[in-house]
C-alpha cells in the first residue's frame, strides 16, 4: 500500500492479530515482515515460506484520523505432484515407457523438473540412450519421461521432482512376456499355498 508520511500498520483478521507497525514486527512469527520502499513509499508486507494456515484476510491499515485500511484476501495453495498409472505400472519389454507427471495447483510452473531412478539422477546422455524428456509449462505442467526399448534394469522406483512441490514416485515392472495378472495371480496362489502348508504342518504337530 502507497501513502505518504503515515504509519502503516499491517493486521490478519482472524484473532485481530498485530503483524506490523511501520518497520516494526510485532508478531511471534519471524516470517512476517513489513518491507518499506523510500522511493514510492510502498508498505508490503512479506511472508517467507508460507504456509496453507497463513491463509486469510488481512489489511493494511493507515493511522489517519479517521483511521483507513485496505482489506484483502490471501489464499496459500500447494502444488500436487502426480504420476498418471501409479502406483505400480507394468511394461513389457522392448516397448516405450511412457511416464507422466502431472503438476497441479502452482502459482507459476516449478522452475526445474528433474526424475530419478531408484534415487539417482537419471542421466539423458548416457551409453544407454533412448533416454529423453518433455516438459509442457503452464496454468498445468506436464513433464513426459520416455524411455524406448525398456529392459529388466529398467525396472524400480522412478520419482518426478518439481523444484516447487512434493515428489511423486511410482513402481516399474518390466516383464519378460509375463501377464500382470497373472503374477498376481501366482502370488496368491503361493501364500495360499504356503498357509495351507503351515496349517498342515500345526495338525500333525498337535496330532503328535
Amino acid at each position: 500500500m502507497r501513502l505518504y508520511f503515515q504509519q502503516v500498520s499491517w493486521v490478519r483478521h482472524r484473532g485481530i492479530h498485530l503483524l506490523t507497525v511501520g518497520r516494526y514486527t510485532y508478531t511471534s512469527d519471524q516470517r512476517f515482515q513489513a518491507i518499506h520502499s523510500p522511493q514510492n513509499e510502498d508498505w508490503t508486507l512479506q511472508i517467507r515460506y508460507p504456509q496453507i494456515r497463513d491463509s486469510g484476510y488481512y489489511e493494511c491499515q493507515v493511522g489517519t484520523t479517521p483511521p483507513i485500511g485496505h482489506a484483502m484476501v490471501l489464499t496459500v495453495v500447494e502444488p500436487i505432484t502426480t504420476i498418471i498409472g501409479g502406483p505400480d505400472m507394468f511394461i513389457n519389454k522392448g516397448s516405450t515407457m511412457n511416464l507422466t507427471c502431472i503438476i497441479k495447483h502452482s502459482p507459476e510452473p516449478p522452475p526445474l523438473i528433474y526424475w530419478t531412478h531408484d534415487s539417482k539422477e537419471i542421466n539423458y546422455d548416457s551409453a544407454r540412450g533412448g533416454v529423453s524428456v518433455i516438459t509442457e509449462k503452464g496454468e498445468v505442467t506436464t513433464s513426459y519421461l520416455l524411455v524406448q526399448r525398456a529392459t529388466s534394469t529398467d525396472s524400480g522406483k522412478y520419482t518426478c521432482h518439481p523444484s516447487n512441490a512434493n515428489p511423486h514416485t511410482v513402481v516399474v515392472h518390466v516383464l519378460n512376456g509375463e501377464h500382470p495378472a497373472a503374477m498376481q495371480k501366482g502370488s496368491k496362489l503361493s501364500l495360499k499355498s504356503s498357509l495351507s502348508l503351515l496349517s498342515v504342518c500345526l495338525v500333525l504337530f498337535v496330532s503328535t
